[in-house]
């Protein structure tokens, strides 16, 4: 005999059978999470057909009902706006009042009522 028979060499029957129960338990693993998957989409299958949450009508209903809301809440923020720029108006004009003789137009001449006020008490210059 030669000296590579006599040496005892790694034994491969042990590590072979320890490969194939790894690959056993493997496989038993993606047995399991296919059996759950396919179970998850039947019950998905079944639920678009009896009109679940699922179901394409649905998610365009809900959708167009986004859309509404979001058209809505626009609306009503423009509108807040405006009523706080009005809110602001108010509060500025009361903090300081204009009087008939300061009231200008924007290009520095007096308003009607402020001419009217200046003319004294027969209305002529």
């Amino acid at each position: 005999m030669s000296d590579r028979e006599s040496l005892p060499e790694s034994h491969p029957l042990p590590q072979l059978a320890q490969l194939v129960r790894h690959l056993g338990e493997e496989l038993a693993a993606f047995r399991k999470r296919a059996i759950q998957a396919e179970t998850r989409l039947r019950g998905y299958e079944s639920s678009t057909r009896t009109g679940d949450l699922f179901a394409p009508q649905r998610v365009e209903a809900l959708e167009k009902e986004n859309a509404d809301l979001r058209a809505r809440l626009e609306f009503a923020t423009e509108q807040t706006r405006a009523i706080l720029a009005q809110v602001r108006f108010l509060r500025q004009q009361t903090e300081h009042p204009v009087t008939n003789a300061q009231a200008v137009v924007g290009n520095g001449e007096p308003t009607r009522d402020a001419k009217a006020v200046n003319r004294g008490p027969r209305g002529a210059r």
